[in-house]
C-alpha cells in the first residue's frame, strides 16, 4: 500500500515543475521581481547552520570522588597477610589484591572472571573458588 501512495505522489511533482516553467516565459518584468526572493532564499539557509554550531552543550563538571570509598579501613589478620596491616581504603584493597592474584597468576585459565584460591585466600573467602563480582563483598567482611 505504501508503494501505491508514493508513486501518484511523484507523479504530481512534475506537473507542478512544468506548470512554473511556462510562467517565467512571460515578460521579464515578472523574472525581474522573482529573482530577488531568489537571492534571499539562500541567505537564509547559510544563517540556520550557524545556529546549530551555538546551540552545542557546554563541558561537563568533573566528578568529586564519594568520601566514603577513601575512608581508610583495618584489614583483618587474613586480609592484611594480602593487602598489609596498615589501614588502606576499599579501593586501594581491591586493586592489591588484584595485584596478588596476578602475580600469583590465580586467574583461572578458561574462565577469567572467576578466582581460583591460594592458602592465603581461601582464608579470605572460604572456599577454593569465587567470582570477581562476589570478591567485593567477600573483602567487605575483613574491613573494619
Amino acid at each position: 500500500m505504501a508503494t501505491a501512495k508514493k508513486a501518484p505522489a511523484k507523479k504530481a511533482a512534475p506537473a507542478k515543475k512544468a506548470a512554473p516553467a511556462k510562467k517565467a516565459a512571460a515578460p521579464a518584468k515578472k523574472v525581474a521581481a522573482k529573482a530577488p526572493a531568489k537571492k534571499a532564499a539562500p541567505a537564509k539557509k547559510a544563517a540556520a547552520p550557524a545556529k546549530k554550531v551555538a546551540a552545542k552543550k557546554a563541558p561537563a563538571k568533573k566528578r568529586t570522588p564519594n568520601a566514603a570509598f577513601m575512608k581508610a579501613l583495618t584489614p583483618s589478620g587474613a586480609l592484611a597477610a594480602v593487602v598489609g596491616a596498615a589501614a588502606l581504603p576499599r579501593t586501594e584493597v581491591v586493586s592489591k589484591l588484584w595485584a596478588y592474584i596476578k602475580k600469583n597468576g590465580l586467574q583461572d585459565k578458561l574462565n577469567k572472571r572467576m578466582i581460583n584460591a591460594d592458602a592465603k585466600l581461601k582464608e579470605i573467602f572460604g572456599k577454593a573458588q569465587v567470582s570477581m563480582f562476589e570478591m567485593a563483598g567477600l573483602i567487605g567482611k575483613h574491613l573494619k
